[in-house]
């Protein structure tokens, strides 16, 4: 991970932010140990609150990865919820299958194998929160599929909207500011062309926090 915060800053948000469970700490330091990308306990923290502002019954993910930021939220979710996790590894969705089994949130999960912006054609919506934290050139992608199937009063969330290993921050900064800074890589585009989408669209309001590597948290107003 590419911290956004300072080494004491994350440590105070973690302290004042809830626990995670024993489940979320072994998830945790498996990342830590393999070097697993995952969003962290601050952004799982705030992925939570989310899903009970917004009384959120079924919330799908563009990438689960083992299912780190799924086992934060599907404990916000009623007993007859849904949480649609993707993930193109098998292994991986296994990992998933297994963590949230232990967590006792298997009834509420659905796994899905294969391409997420494929995945999504196969449901209905809507959805009250959507996490996207897929290959970061497809970003735009996954919300155009999923705008429409999101209820008003739902959010979108975008995972590494400010940093990560493969991006360039002052290009992106760059391209936010309406700026030219010349070349610029895949992932760092697809992230600026992604809140170039989201901020201009009128039925959203969008900011940014700055929390892990970032998330950019879009409101559907209607």
């Amino acid at each position: 991970m590419v911290d956004v915060l300072s080494d004491d800053i994350g440590r105070f948000v973690r302290a004042v932010g809830p626990s995670p469970d024993e489940t979320l700490r072994e998830m945790g330091d498996y990342a830590r140990e393999e070097g697993f990308p995952y969003v962290g306990p601050e952004v799982g923290a705030t992925l939570r609150l989310l899903a009970r502002l917004t009384d959120a019954e079924r919330i799908f993910e563009f990438g689960s990865g083992y299912g780190y930021s799924a086992y934060w939220m599907a404990e916000a979710l009623p007993d007859d919820g849904e949480i649609v996790l993707t993930e193109v590894d098998e292994d991986e969705l296994e990992m998933a299958r297994e963590y949230m089994r232990e967590g006792g949130y298997d009834d509420r999960a659905r796994y899905e194998l294969g391409d997420a912006l494929e995945t999504i054609d196969d449901y209905d919506g809507p959805f009250d929160a959507v996490l996207i934290d897929c290959q970061k050139h497809r970003y735009r992608d996954a919300f155009e599929a999923v705008r429409e199937k999101l209820s008003p009063g739902g959010v979108v969330v975008a995972d590494n909207a400010i940093t990560a290993a493969p991006m360039d921050f002052e290009r992106l900064l760059a391209l936010v500011e309406g700026e030219d800074p010349g070349d610029v890589d895949e992932h760092t585009q697809g992230i600026a062309d992604y809140l170039e989408r989201v901020t201009d669209d009128p039925d959203f309001e969008t900011i940014a926090l700055p929390l892990g590597e970032g998330i950019a948290i879009s409101y559907r107003l209607e």
